[in-house]
């Protein structure tokens, strides 16, 4: 039984009767549900036509056998796939010896997935007594905190100027302070011996409000003295100064 054997073997199943090959085509070109068709059936169909060659005493076509197991396995991979909501098959138009080829392609890399899915539960069943954990291990090195470069000069001066007496806080800022009332008085006499007259505001109107005050006492003390005479017209009207000379 030579390759081409299995192809042409003849199918007589319920939802497809014809050549094995043309039953490949149909199911890579999505024609034919392989759902509905028996891959068992197609096992059994072989099986016989490989008991009739045993009578007729033909020699046993290994070749042939193991590409029928290929292709039959490859339905079985395609079939479970579809049942269980696999990859739909989205191929171009292949003629049966491509159709063989692909299928046969497929099993392999279905293979490799398999052993690799095995190989996973096998460590996965190893590691089972081992438990994920967060933060650092129990027994790792504790971690380093790495300080950034300092100055030993600079941080013995931050420390002495801490350890250092506070300089006792100034009051000056609170006191007040007065001009002499004598000040006001050897101004004032300046200003009437050029002229006999003067208006108070007018002399001390730039002055601070404090000297304002003390030049006011001034001029009591030069009308206590006899040396002056005020005069005001009104309540907070200018207030005039005259020599008690000129009156």
């Amino acid at each position: 039984m030579s390759g081409v054997v299995v192809r042409d073997l003849s199918l007589d199943l319920d939802a497809f009767e014809g050549p094995f090959d043309l039953l490949l085509t149909l199911v890579l070109k999505e024609e034919l549900e392989l759902a509905e068709v028996e891959i068992a059936e197609i096992v059994l169909a072989f099986a016989e036509r490989r008991l009739d060659k045993r009578e007729n005493r033909g020699p046993l076509d290994l070749e042939a056998c193991g590409e029928f197991l290929v292709l039959v396995a490859s339905l079985l991979e395609l079939k479970a796939r579809e049942l269980f909501g696999g990859d739909e098959i989205d191929l171009d138009e292949l003629d049966p010896d491509e159709a063989a080829d692909e299928l046969a392609e497929r099993l392999a890399a279905y293979r490799r997935f398999k052993a690799a899915a095995g190989w996973l539960e096998e460590r996965l069943l190893a590691e089972g007594d081992r438990y994920f954990r967060l933060g650092p291990a129990p027994l790792g090195p504790a971690p380093v905190r790495l300080l950034d470069p300092h100055d030993p000069a600079l941080l013995a001066a931050a420390l002495r100027a801490l350890a250092a007496e506070p300089p006792e806080p100034s009051l000056r800022h609170l006191v007040l302070t007065y001009p002499p009332v004598s000040l006001f008085l050897e101004r004032f006499r300046a200003l009437l011996a050029r002229r006999q007259r003067f208006d108070f505001d007018e002399e001390v109107g730039d002055l601070p409000r404090i000297e304002q005050a003390v030049a006011f006492l001034a001029l009591l003390e030069l009308r206590k003295a006899g040396e002056i005479l005020l005069g005001q017209p009104a309540p907070f009207a200018p207030i005039t100064a005259w020599t008690a000379r000129s009156a």
